[in-house]
């Protein structure tokens, strides 16, 4: 995976998935987690950003996404546990397979990151307020993703 430590700060190189289906948009978090995010994760070196994704989305849900187009660049600073941590995300849209359970059922549904289970959820769109929620810029920009892509800077740490 691409993240490396500084000092007392760390870089992480993120890739994450947009599902959306009837104005809801899924979202994830591991079990001992307070906050949802997006799914995605790290990509490997000599590994695009597209491979990824559909790795990823095959090792935490078993299924073959359908990689749309890049939504978002996202450079986020932000605390994690006690080091400061730049991460820097591409987003894009995807599509799950037509006939995925995951369209016709509420929900929560289990994944798996190594060791680390997951529960998947699908939110409406109108209701992401309401959760907490990381980046804190999805709440919003959800709602309507845009026509083209969207370079964005969020500064959390202070």
């Amino acid at each position: 995976m691409i993240a490396f430590d500084r000092g007392p700060a760390r870089f992480n190189y993120r890739i994450v998935g947009i599902a959306l289906h009837n104005n809801q948009v899924l979202l994830h978090k591991a079990v001992h987690e307070r906050f949802w995010a997006l799914p995605g994760g790290r990509a490997e070196m000599l590994e695009s950003a597209t491979e990824t994704l559909r790795r990823e989305m095959r090792e935490e849900l078993g299924l073959a996404v359908q990689v749309e187009r890049l939504v978002w660049i996202v450079e986020d600073f932000y605390w994690d546990a006690a080091r400061k941590t730049h991460e820097l995300a591409l987003y894009f849209l995807m599509s799950l397979p037509p006939d995925c359970a995951l369209y016709t059922s509420p929900g929560p549904f289990k994944g798996q990151e190594e060791h680390n289970p997951l529960i998947f959820q699908w939110f409406p769109c109108a209701d992401l307020e309401q959760i907490t929620l990381y980046p804190t810029f999805l709440q919003r920009a959800l709602k309507s993703l845009p026509a083209g892509i969207e370079h964005i800077v969020i500064d959390e740490t202070s």
